[in-house]
């Protein structure tokens, strides 16, 4: 096991896929325990073995690949209409007819070679496996910028995350004028004389900004309301709905995160002039709750390209038991996880209970990764090194994979270090999150703050997480009969990436305070 300290001073970061050299600033002194080895030279295909789009609609595609440059790509049976840029595993082109297109990626440089199964589902439904990215909220506020998008996009590539699956490159909020804001740019009309949303200065073309996002093979993100105002006091689009939709669409936007804040104030009765920024006095039905969402679900459903619709209202009205039906691949289960670090084991457990409602495409969300550097939620400051347990951040990352969460981290990228991508770039960990079961795992509570979390795989194994909530080490036992399994089973620790040996009836290992022990178990 390697160990790193992070201190105050200058760090190398060896990314996943290269190196470059990076400042940091880390203002306390912790023993960061590496867990899982570099990867190897040669290739290792990752990503998703599903992959859901709509007829017609564009595609885009960056084959997620480790190893050393330059590798080159091939697919057999890759659908009339795309095409593989061989260099860089970027697929674009036209999604085909509705359908399941089974296709093999291969991947070859000097060191080796790989190969891997990928099915393109066209139909109905988008993520069919938990989507993976960066949100900037818990970074940078409403000091965001087109420039730190883009920073941001580069180095999801330069980092290696790319190289494991994280795609979206997604903007929050404060893109759009206010008509009152600590920074006066960010000031402005609302809207122009046709009723068209108008970004601020920061983001003066955000056509361009995308197409250079896609130029990467990533996808981008934008963030809106349906109330008058998003939380932050800058415009939403009540009123301009399908207005707003189209122009997320023309502008090259993917994904789309939807904001109740304001809202609440409508949905309460206030009238949509006041433009206050309130959740409301009086609780809304449960229409009223799904309205918004149900509008805008439908209006993405007619446009010319692909929109995963992220529902962002805290887990009001149960949204886990209608979510989908009106037209959500994700939902918000709880409040900012900011405000709670602390508190993740109790937030994964509780998001179990909600277990039956996920489903491919329908992803229940706890709120982003929270590591390395971030600002405070309160006060929104400017990012720190977080105080979490080195222990606790793998735990963390273990809870969001084995319950199938959205994996979008929320840090500073310009400060990534190696503990961190460590965290976030295992591909056997973030293989139990991208199952196409898209199975939420299951709690079994153990004595002394201890508990597991089994989650069944689509190749007939199991993912199970060994969890210590106490402040010591202690060990943690998986017996057979509270997984229902007999026989003789090898096990994998998926941290470290290796086999511990075959056992029967029952497997003892010591957790970490505050940690995780996460392994695969398979039948012999």
């Amino acid at each position: 096991m390697k160990k790193i300290l992070i201190t105050s001073a200058f760090i190398l970061v060896t990314a996943m896929a290269g190196t470059f050299a990076q400042e940091v600033e880390v203002n306390n002194k912790i023993n960061y325990e590496i867990y899982t080895p570099a990867p190897k030279p040669s290739p290792r295909i990752n990503g998703p073995l599903v992959y859901g789009g709509k007829p017609e609609h564009p595609f885009l595609y960056r084959i997620p690949c480790q190893g050393e440059r330059p590798i080159q790509f091939s697919i057999k049976n890759l659908p009339a209409g795309l095409n593989l840029n061989a260099v860089t595993g970027i697929i674009t082109g036209i999604v085909p007819s509705k359908g399941e297109y089974d296709m093999v990626i291969k991947a070859v440089n000097s060191k080796g070679k790989d190969q891997r199964k990928l099915k393109i589902i066209s139909g109905d439904k988008l993520a069919l496996t938990p989507p993976m990215g960066w949100n900037h909220w818990y970074a940078h506020y409403d000091r965001i910028t087109d420039k730190m998008v883009r920073e941001a996009a580069d180095l999801m590539v330069s980092s290696g995350m790319a190289d494991v699956g994280y795609q979206y490159v997604n903007i929050d909020d404060c893109w759009a004028n206010a008509p009152k804001a600590t920074d006066s740019l960010r000031v402005g009309p609302l809207r122009d004389e046709q009723g068209n949303i108008l970004t601020n200065p920061y983001f003066p073309d955000m056509l361009g900004l995308t197409n250079y996002i896609h130029s990467q093979g990533l996808k981008a993100g934008i963030y809106s309301s349906p109330g008058p105002l998003t939380c932050t006091g800058f415009t939403g689009t009540f009123e301009h709905e399908e207005q707003d939709a189209r122009q997320f669409a023309s502008w090259g936007f993917d994904f789309l995160k939807y904001d109740w804040c304001s809202y609440g104030h409508i949905a309460s009765g206030g009238k949509a002039t006041d433009k206050e920024m309130s959740w409301g006095d009086k609780k809304p039905t449960l229409a009223q709750y799904q309205h918004p969402y149900r509008q805008m679900g439908a209006y993405l459903k007619t446009l010319n390209r692909d929109i995963v619709f992220n529902l962002c209202q805290y887990g009001m009205g149960e949204v886990w038991k209608w979510g989908g039906e009106v037209g959500g691949n994700s939902w918000r289960t709880g409040d900012d996880l900011g405000f709670e670090l602390d508190r993740i084991f109790d937030v994964a457990i509780k998001n179990t209970k909600y277990r039956t409602y996920q489903k491919p495409g329908e992803w229940n969300d706890p709120d982003y990764i929270q590591i390395g550097w971030i600002g405070s939620a309160k006060g929104m400051g400017a990012p720190k090194l977080t105080k979490m347990l080195p222990s606790m951040q793998y735990a963390y990352m273990s809870l969001w994979s084995l319950i199938a969460s959205p994996l979008i981290y929320s840090g500073d990228m310009t400060k990534l270090d190696p503990f961190t991508l460590n965290v976030l770039c295992n591909p056997e960990v973030i293989e139990v999150n991208q199952d196409v079961l898209g199975e939420c795992g299951l709690v079994i509570q153990k004595p002394d703050s201890c508990f597991l979390m089994v989650k069944n795989l689509a190749d007939g194994s199991k993912a199970v997480g060994l969890f210590n909530r106490g402040k010591e080490a202690t060990d943690v036992v998986v017996d057979w009969t509270e997984l229902e399994i007999s026989g003789k089973y090898t096990v994998r620790d998926l941290w470290h990436q290796k086999n511990r040996g075959l056992f029967n009836h029952k497997y003892k290992v010591q957790v970490p305070a505050q940690g995780v022990v996460m392994v695969k178990m398979s039948r012999k």
